[in-house]
């Protein structure tokens, strides 16, 4: 559970957001409104017309919806967890001063922790309402869609957050999003089915956090999960979670009280 600490630290960065909240939100609203319009009803099209056999035998809308909606997730954690983190220990400081307070760094781990939780929350509402307006979905289950796709967040924003802590300089940054981000959005499952990928690649695909919120958000929103299958993928994201706010206990304290 998160201390009052950790609630006061989460406390500071809603009052940082209320400068920039209004950029997000539309940012927000506009990306599942592009990805959606472009890629499931002009790209969609296409692809409807050609069969969709290979989709489960629904339309290409309906099945790169849920999985835009846990990729977008992963790309907002991996946002939060980067240049924000660098810039509270590096170049503002402000994790400096409130380590030299009661605070524990463990505190303002969990209490940036509980603020990407809360970013989360709010853009996949908004993307899930633009499903539903688009007519994506096709269960009532879609509705737990929006916890795996924070999960799903919080897979990569946890671990990375952890290791954004150690850094000095942000170029890593960019690799990251250009050679881990960018490749697993595209290769993950979210645009086309992870089966049609060679057979020596698809093992990766499934190890990765992005795949599991892919596949689960899809077969709530399709309404075909099973409770294998969901104790499979939320039992491997939640792992994930668990390994990254373990390693971030550990690098936020080496960092803040070295």
């Amino acid at each position: 559970m998160p201390t009052a600490f950790a609630l006061r630290q989460f406390e500071f960065w809603l009052i940082n957001y209320r400068r920039t909240w209004k950029g997000s939100i539309y940012s927000g609203v506009l990306s599942p409104v592009l990805y959606l319009g472009a890629l499931g009803l002009g790209l969609g099209q296409l692809v409807d017309k050609h069969g969709t056999t290979s989709l489960g035998g629904v339309s290409y809308l309906a099945f790169i919806a849920p999985g835009v909606l846990a990729a977008a997730a992963m790309q907002l954690g991996m946002e939060e967890a980067s240049w924000p983190v660098l810039g509270s220990v590096k170049w503002l400081k402000t994790y400096q001063a409130a380590a030299a307070t009661p605070m524990r760094p463990a505190d303002l781990f969990h209490g940036h922790l509980l603020f990407t939780t809360l970013r989360l929350l709010m853009t996949s509402t908004v993307f899930l309402i633009v499903m539903a307006l688009f007519g994506a979905i096709q269960s009532p289950w879609a509705i737990a869609s929006l916890p795996v796709a924070i999960l799903t967040g919080l897979a990569f924003s946890a671990p990375i957050e952890a290791w954004a802590v150690t850094r000095n300089k942000d170029g890593s940054f960019a690799v990251i999003f250009r050679f881990l981000i960018i490749p697993l959005f595209l290769f993950s499952g979210t645009f086309f089915p992870v089966s049609q990928l060679p057979a020596v690649i698809r093992p990766i695909a499934y190890l990765t956090p992005l795949w599991h919120g892919v596949a689960l958000c899809r077969e709530l929103s399709l309404g075909t999960a099973q409770p294998g299958s969901v104790a499979e993928h939320l039992g491997y994201l939640l792992a994930v979670i668990a390994i990254g706010i373990v390693a971030g206990n550990q690098t936020y304290r080496r960092r803040l009280y070295a």
